[in-house]
This record gives structure tokens, sequence and C-alpha cells, in this order.
């Protein structure tokens, strides 16, 4: 459960740092968003930093499907467009791929 609680939040953390900029220079928004984005996005490095795999690539791999599942639910509660059915789907293969990398019994 500690690993779902890194991967959601370095998700959560790097959309929101991402986010700060695309305000500022997709919306028009001052660039005192930068500030709060750039924190964001430190904590988001931090964050996958701790994740549990030993291999910075297989950590970056499974963080990738999160992030994917979490750029949709950005997608519908922040930005208010509501998933289609396919972007569902999308989200649920880049989540159970995540699952197989993180949670595979390996040879060590």
């Amino acid at each position: 459960m500690q690993a779902i609680f890194i991967y959601a939040t370095a998700a959560l953390a790097e959309i929101a740092g991402c986010f700060a900029f695309w305000a500022w220079y997709r919306l028009d928004k001052s660039a005192l968003w930068l500030v709060p984005g750039v924190l964001s996005l430190m904590l988001f490095a931090s964050l996958l930093a701790l994740s549990p795999p030993d291999q910075a690539g297989r950590a970056y791999a499974v963080y990738g499907g999160v992030y994917i599942a979490a750029s949709l639910l950005w997608l519908w509660l922040v930005e208010g467009q509501k998933p289609d059915q396919w972007d569902l789907i999308g989200g649920a293969v880049c989540l159970i791929g995540a699952a197989i990398i993180l949670w595979a019994p390996r040879d060590v």
C-alpha cells in the first residue's frame, strides 16, 4: 500500500507542477504560478526516488501507468472533461501493466 501512496502522490505532484507551467504559458496566468509548480516538481522527484523497485527504469515504468490514470482523473476533476470509455479502458490497461511490473515475482 505504501507503493500506491508514493506513486499516486508523485503523480499528483507532477501533474500539478506541469499544470502550473501550462497555466502560465497557455492560460496567461502570472509567472508566480511557476513557483509552486517548481516546488511541486521537486516533490514529485523526491517521492519517485522513494519508490520500492531497486532499478530506476522499473520504478519509472510503474509510475508511467499510474501517471496516465492520474492524468485522466485530473482531466475530469480539475478540467471538467469527463473521460470517455476509451480513456477509461486505456487507463485500466496501464494500471494493470503497472501492477504486473511492480508486483510480479522476480528471480533475485
